[in-house]
C-alpha cells in the first residue's frame, strides 16, 4: 500500500524521485506527488492519477533533496487535494500506513486553529510537526510520533534542514547510500541503480539523512546503529525483456522461481531444521495463514500436509484469525505465508500466534521483511521481484516451498521424494507455459457475464486462485467453489451467459467433477476444462467449449502446474478487454494496512 521515496545529495531530486515513483507504482496508483527543497522553501507538485501525471509539473524543479509518494487511497477518495505530500508551515510529509487516532488528533488541531485541505488521515502528521517544532527538528519528530496510533512509514522534509527524515513503525522502509547521496524507499527495487548499499530500518527507528551521511535513533531519541549491505541482485531486474506486460513476463519466470526456491530450501538447510523440529516438538495441529493468493497456497498446502502428517491441518485468512479466539497454543505449528512479508493482517496474525506459544514459520519472497523478524524460522521463496499486482510466480514459489516444508516435517524419505518432484517441476512448468493456452478460452471468458471455477480436493484451492486471478485483472465477476457445492445454491447462477471452468488433476475424483459439468451443461451454462493428462472421464472433452490438458505430475507439484493455464487465461482475457493486467483498478501489490 502506497510507495514512498526520499533522497538527499543528488543533482536533481525531482528526476530521481520521479523515476523511483515509477518503480514503486505497483504499490498504489490513485495519485502521486513530489516535494523538493529549493533553497529555504519547499515546492510541491501532486496530481490525481498515475505517476506519469507528474511529468510536466516537475519540469524546472530544482533542488538536491526531496520526497515522493504514489498513493493507494484509504482515507479520502483519489484527488489532487488528497494526494501526498501534505504540507504545513516549514514541513512536507509522505506517509504509508494508517493513523488510527487521526479523528481525535484532527479535532484537537482544528480547535487550535489548524486548517486542513484533505480528507486523509495523513495530514494530521504534518500539522503535529508544525505544532511541536521550535527549531529542534529531532524533538518535533519524536513528539509527533509519540502521538500517533496505528502504522506508519514517513519521509519528512523541513525547510530548515537540508536533508530528510525517515521513520518506520509497522510499515516497511529501507535506506540506502551511494555516490555521496542518501535515499529511503518503501521497497528495494526503487533503490536499485541509485544506492550501492542498503539497510532495512528496524521497527521504531528514526533516520536523519543530510550531507551524504545518515544517523539513527529510536523513538526515545537514543542513538542506534544499522548494518548496511549491497543491494540484492534480484532487486535490479526490472526490465520487461521484450514482454508487453509484467504479468506475462512473470508467468514465464515460474520455472526459474520454482527452481530457485528449491535451491534456496537446500542452501538455507531448511530440511535439516525441519527434521529436528519435528523430532523435538510434539505438534498436535498445524495452522497456515495468509491473505488472497497466499491464503490459496496455504489452503493447498493444508490438503497436502494433513494427508502426509495425519494431523489436523487447517488454513485461515489472516484477517479472520486475528480477531477471534483460537486453539493455537504451544503445541501448534503456525505457518504464515506472505509474498511481501509485510501484509499487515498476516504479520499481526503471526505475532498473535507467537504470543500464544506457537512455533512460527514464515514463508516469504522478501528476506528482509517484517514477518521474518517475527518468525522462529524462515522458509524462503525465491521468485525474484514481482512487479505485477496479481501474483503469479510467487504463488508457484509458495507452493514449492510449502510442499517441501510439509514433506520435511514427515521425514527424510518423504522429503527426498518431494524434492525430486519439485525439481522436476521446472521442465513441466516450461512445457505448460509454452503449449497449454487457448485463445478461444480467453474469448469465452471475455464474453461471459460471470465465470465460475470448480474443483475437488487439491483442485479446489487452484479453482479459488484461478477465479481470483480472473477477477483481479479482467474485472469479470465470478467465484471459485468446491465442485460438490455447486448444486447447493450456486447452480442458481448458471445460465447461457455464464461460463464455468472445471479443474481436474486427480483421476479418482475426476468423474465426480465431471458430474458437476453435466449439471451445468444441462442448464445451458458454458464449460471449460483444465485437465491433467489421463484424468478426463469419457465424453468430457466433447462437452467442453475448451479443453486444456496439462501433464500429469506428482501431487506435490500438481497445484503449481494446473494453475498456469488459469493465469494465462486471466492475462489474455484482460488484454482482450483492454484492461491493464499489471495495475488492476483499486488494487495494490503489498497490503500493509488493514
Amino acid at each position: 500500500m502506497c510507495g514512498i521515496i526520499a533522497c538527499s545529495g543528488v543533482k536533481c531530486a525531482a528526476k530521481v524521485l520521479y523515476r523511483g515513483l515509477e518503480d514503486l507504482e505497483y504499490r498504489g496508483y490513485d495519485s502521486a506527488g513530489i516535494s523538493v527543497l529549493e533553497g529555504d522553501s519547499i515546492v510541491t507538485v501532486k496530481r490525481k492519477g498515475r505517476v506519469g501525471e507528474l511529468k510536466k509539473g516537475i519540469e524546472g524543479m530544482c533542488g538536491t533533496a526531496g520526497i515522493g509518494h504514489t498513493r493507494w487511497a484509504t482515507h479520502g477518495k483519489p484527488s489532487d487535494s488528497n494526494a501526498h505530500p501534505h504540507a504545513c508551515g516549514k514541513f512536507s510529509i509522505v506517509h504509508n500506513g494508517i493513523i488510527e487516532n487521526y479523528a481525535e488528533l484532527k479535532a484537537e488541531l482544528m480547535k487550535e486553529g489548524a486548517v486542513f485541505f484533505s480528507a486523509t488521515d495523513s495530514e494530521v502528521i504534518v500539522h503535529l510537526l508544525c505544532k511541536y517544532y521550535r527549531g529542534d527538528l529531532k524533538e518535533a519528530v519524536l513528539c509527533t510520533i509519540e502521538r500517533l496510533k496505528g502504522s506508519f512509514a514517513l519521509c519528512i522534509l523541513c525547510s530548515d534542514y537540508k536533508g530528510f527524515v525517515a521513520v518506520r513503525y509497522r510499515n516497511p522502509l529501507i535506506v540506502g547510500m551511494g555516490g555521496g547521496a542518501v535515499y529511503a524507499a518503501s521497497d528495494m527495487p526503487a533503490l536499485a541503480g541509485l544506492a550501492e548499499n542498503v539497510a532495512v530500518l528496524k521497527e521504531g527507528t528514526v533516520a536523519f539523512a543530510v550531507d551524504g551521511e545518515i544517523s539513527f535513533c529510536d523513538f526515545a531519541g537514543r542513538p542506534i546503529s544499522l548494518t548496511f549491505s549491497p543491494v540484492p541482485a534480484s532487486a535490479r531486474s526490472r526490465s520487461l525483456c521484450g514482454f508487453p506486460h509484467y504479468m506475462i513476463k512473470e508467468i514465464n519466470e515460474i520455472p526459474a522461481a520454482v527452481k530457485n526456491t528449491a535451491a534456496a530450501f537446500e542452501e538455507t538447510d531448511c530440511a535439516a531444521k525441519l527434521f529436528r523440529l519435528a523430532k523435538k516438538s510434539a505438534f498436535t495441529q498445524i495452522m497456515l495463514c495468509g491473505c488472497g493468493t497466499a491464503y490459496h497456497s496455504a489452503l493447498s498446502a493444508a490438503y497436502m500436509a494433513e494427508e502426509l502428517l495425519l494431523l489436523p491441518v487447517r488454513a485461515e485468512t489472516a484477517g479472520e484469525f486475528r480477531y477471534r479466539k483460537t486453539s493455537v497454543n504451544r503445541s501448534t505449528l503456525f505457518i504464515a505465508v506472505s509474498q511481501s512479508g509485510e501484509t499487515a493482517d498476516t504479520v499481526e496474525a503471526a505475532r498473535a500466534a507467537k504470543s500464544a506459544g506457537a512455533y512460527v514459520i514464515a514463508v516469504t519472497n522478501v528476506p528482509y521483511s517484517a514477518i521474518t523478524a517475527v518468525a522462529d524460522m524462515v522458509v524462503p521463496v525465491c521468485a525474484g521481484t514481482e512487479i505485477c499486482v496479481a501474483a503469479t510466480k510467487s504463488y508457484c514459489g509458495q507452493i514449492a516451498a510449502l510442499a517441501l516444508t510439509a514433506a520435511a516435517l514427515k521425514g527424510p524419505a518423504e522429503y527426498r521424494r518431494a524434492a525430486a518432484a519439485v525439481k522436476s517441476a521446472e521442465a513441466i512448468c516450461a512445457k505448460v507455459i509454452a503449449g497449454c493456452f487457448s485463445e478461444d478460452a480467453a474469448r469465452a471468458c471475455a464474453s461471459s457475464a460471470a465465470v465460475y471455477f470448480i474443483g475437488r480436493g487439491a483442485d479446489y484451492p487452484v479453482a479459488l486462485e484461478g477465479s481470483l486471478k480472473l477477477r483481479e485483472v479482467s474485472y469479470i465477476p465470478g467465484e471459485g467453489y468446491p465442485a460438490g457445492e455447486l448444486k447447493h445454491g450456486t447452480i442458481a447462477l448458471i445460465d447461457g451467459g455464464t461460463l464455468t471452468v472445471a479443474v481436474i488433476t486427480e483421476k479418482k475424483i475426476g468423474e465426480k467433477t465431471a458430474s458437476a459439468v453435466e449439471q451445468i451443461c444441462s442448464r445451458g451454462g458454458g464449460v471449460g476444462v483444465i485437465c491433467a493428462d489421463g484424468c478426463a472421464p469419457a465424453g468430457l472433452k466433447e462437452r467442453a467449449e475448451f479443453f486444456i490438458e496439462v501433464p500429469a505430475c506428482h501431487k506435490f507439484i500438481s497445484p503449481l502446474v494446473s494453475v498456469i493455464p488459469l493465469q494465462l487465461l486471466a492475462y489474455r482475457t484482460a488484454v482482450i478487454l483492454g484492461r491493464d493486467p499489471d495495475k488492476p483498478r483499486n488494487l495494490a501489490k503489498s497490503v500493509t494496512v488493514e
